[in-house]
């Protein structure tokens, strides 16, 4: 390993105590639209993230599943502390980061990493990758100059399967799951003990998908990174995952081991979802039972008062459009928010 590259250690300087790396505690985030008191109204906010507790164990993958809209990604900024939140604490080695600005925040960025659904715009189409991938680099003062780093980032290059050659070449030369490999590679240069993968492979072709998700594999048996894994794509997030939480209309209603929630989901939600995954084998696709929803999906705006899934759900009761449902365990493994199961 180069001289200046950056340990894989975590900082003893940070807390470091037996806990979850992560810990996410009654997380809520509310966005303002529109303009303020107009007319004598008060401004109106989006309920984008409610109420949301889950903790990621060190080394685990958690995957963070829902449709488009249920608050995934803007819980992954949230913790990366790219979005303040309103209310709920947020943890990293069981320290308070909530809170966390100036060269706090910019120390503890260099132990959180994020990796972008689209790897072309997150990519300077006037740097070379070489440049894209030493950045970081410089600005946490790992290397002085690109010139210095060359050497680790070729090692890293060559780590996310890319050749010595791609290091002068710029991003419009690359395919998209060549790209997302250089936006990996940037992701992994300083050894973070954690990773956001926001939507990674829904903007590759299917046939590049597995490799991009084997490659994630891989850096998290050499390097020890833990992941949030955000998709919607439910048989890639089963394939990577450990644990699988279950996201709609801001709040999380399931959350299990992999094997669980896939085989027994709890939440009308999740099996409406499970049934969506497409089977290769024909006649095993018509004999299955699909869930097909209907209903109004919650204004975010407004939203009602009791279990935000009620009016679309298969089983609901009088109850369920009254009081909301706590995420409460069912087994040891198996937390679920439904007062009907």
């Amino acid at each position: 390993m180069p001289a200046g590259t950056p340990s894989p250690h975590p900082d003893p300087s940070v807390p470091d105590f037996d806990r979850p790396l992560v810990e996410v505690d009654h997380l809520t985030i509310h966005f303002p639209v529109g303009r303020s008191r107009l007319l004598g109204r008060q401004q109106q906010v989006v309920h984008a993230v409610e109420d949301v507790s889950f903790s990621i164990n060190r080394g685990e993958t958690l995957g963070l599943a829902g449709e488009s809209g249920s608050g995934k990604t803007t819980t992954g900024r949230a913790i990366l502390r790219r979005i303040d939140p309103k209310r709920g604490t947020i943890r990293f080695r069981g320290r308070d980061i909530t809170q966390s600005s100036g060269q706090a925040l910019r120390h503890l960025r260099r132990h959180m990493q994020l990796v972008f659904q689209d790897p072309y715009a997150s990519l300077n189409p006037r740097m070379n990758v070489l440049d894209l991938v030493a950045e970081p680099l410089i600005v946490h003062g790992i290397y002085n100059s690109t010139d210095d780093a060359r050497e680790y980032v070729l090692e890293l290059l060559e780590q996310c399967g890319l050749s010595a050659d791609t290091a002068d070449r710029f991003p419009h030369a690359f395919s998209g799951g060549q790209r997302q490999r250089i936006g990996i590679a940037r992701a992994i240069g300083l050894r973070p003990e954690f990773i956001v993968a926001d939507e990674p492979v829904s903007a590759l072709d299917v046939s590049i998908r597995a490799q991009v998700v084997n490659l994630l594999q891989d850096l998290q048996d050499e390097l020890g990174i833990t992941y949030l894994f955000i998709a919607h794509d439910l048989s890639v997030v089963r394939h990577i995952s450990n644990r699988v939480a279950i996201m709609y209309a801001g709040q999380i209603v399931e959350i299990a081991d992999r094997d669980t929630i896939y085989e027994r989901p709890l939440h009308p939600y999740t099996e409406a979802l499970l049934s969506s995954i497409p089977v290769p084998n024909p006649q095993l696709q018509r004999d299955r039972r699909r869930i097909v929803l209907s209903g109004e999906i919650p204004d975010t705006l407004e939203p009602p008062s009791g279990c935000r899934f009620a009016s679309r759900c298969p089983l609901v009761e009088e109850r369920c459009h009254v009081e909301m449902p706590s995420l409460s365990p069912r087994s040891e493994t198996h937390d679920a928010a439904c007062w009907v199961r």
